[in-house]
C-alpha cells in the first residue's frame, strides 16, 4: 500500500491522573474503584487536607477529587485545600464533593476563575456515568455544578440582582442548566423543548444580563457562572 494511503495508527491517550481525598475508608476505596473503572489513573490517596496538598504538589495530577469536611479540623479543611491547590496549580482540575449544600462553599471554590472546577453533592455520585462525565468535563477545563448548587446560586442571584429576577421562569431554568455546564442540546433534552427554543432563550438571557454572546459553550458557561457568583 502506498505510504500516503496507509491508515494512521490509532491515537494513544494516556489516562488522566487523579488524586483523591476522603477520610472515610469505605468511601475512599469506593471512589478509587469508580475512578479506576472509568479509566483514571489513581496516583495518590489522602486521608486529610494537608496530605492532599502534599500529594498534589508531588504528582501534579490532571484532577483532584476531595471531600469538603476533612481532618484535621473536620470543618471545611478539604475545601480550603482545594482553594489552595487551584491557586498554586490552576491547570489542575478540582472537584469537591460534599453532603452539605452551602453557597459559600461554591463562591470560595470558584472565586473569579470557574474553569476546571466542580462542586457535586455526594448523593449524586450514585449516578456513576453522570459523575464520571462531570469529572471528564472538569479535566477538560469545564465547570460541573450540582443542579442543587446551581439552583441555590440562581436563587441568591435572583434576589440580589434585578436582571435575573426579570427573566421568565423558563429562562431561569435554562440559566440554571447553563450554570451546571450543560450544552444547548442537553438543556433541550432536559426541558423537553427544541434546540432552537434553547438558542432563543439563551439569546434573551444574554440580552437581559448584559453578557456578550459567544458561540463557545465553555466560555458561555464561565460567563454565566461568574455572573451568578457576583
Amino acid at each position: 500500500m502506498p505510504e500516503q494511503l496507509r491508515p494512521s495508527p490509532p491515537e494513544h491517550r494516556s489516562p488522566m491522573r487523579c488524586v483523591i481525598a476522603e477520610d472515610e475508608t469505605l468511601l475512599r476505596h469506593g471512589l478509587a474503584l469508580v475512578l479506576e473503572q472509568a479509566g483514571f489513573e489513581l496516583v495518590g490517596s489522602a486521608v486529610d487536607a494537608p496530605s492532599l496538598v502534599t500529594l498534589t504538589r508531588e504528582h501534579v495530577p490532571d484532577l483532584v477529587v476531595t471531600d469538603i469536611r476533612m481532618p484535621p479540623h473536620h470543618t471545611d479543611d478539604g475545601l480550603q485545600a482545594a482553594v489552595q491547590i487551584r491557586t498554586m496549580m490552576p491547570r489542575v482540575g478540582v472537584v469537591v464533593v460534599s453532603q452539605h449544600l452551602q453557597r459559600r462553599y461554591a463562591v470560595d471554590l470558584i472565586g473569579d476563575n470557574p474553569a476546571g472546577v466542580g462542586y457535586l453533592l455526594k448523593q449524586r455520585i450514585g449516578d456513576i456515568p453522570t459523575f464520571c462525565a462531570d469529572l471528564q468535563r472538569v479535566c477538560a477545563g469545564g465547570t460541573a455544578l450540582d443542579p442543587e448548587v446551581a439552583a441555590l446560586m440562581l436563587t441568591r442571584a435572583r434576589t440580589d440582582k434585578a436582571a435575573v429576577g426579570r427573566l421568565t421562569v423558563r429562562q431561569q431554568e435554562v440559566l440554571a442548566a447553563m450554570a451546571e455546564g450543560r450544552s444547548n442540546a442537553a438543556i433541550a433534552r432536559a426541558l423537553f423543548i427544541s434546540d432552537k427554543a434553547v438558542v432563543g432563550h439563551v439569546s434573551h438571557i444574554y440580552d437581559q444580563l448584559g453578557l456578550p454572546d459567544c458561540a463557545d459553550d465553555h466560555r458561555r458557561v464561565l460567563a454565566v457562572v461568574r455572573y451568578l457568583n457576583g
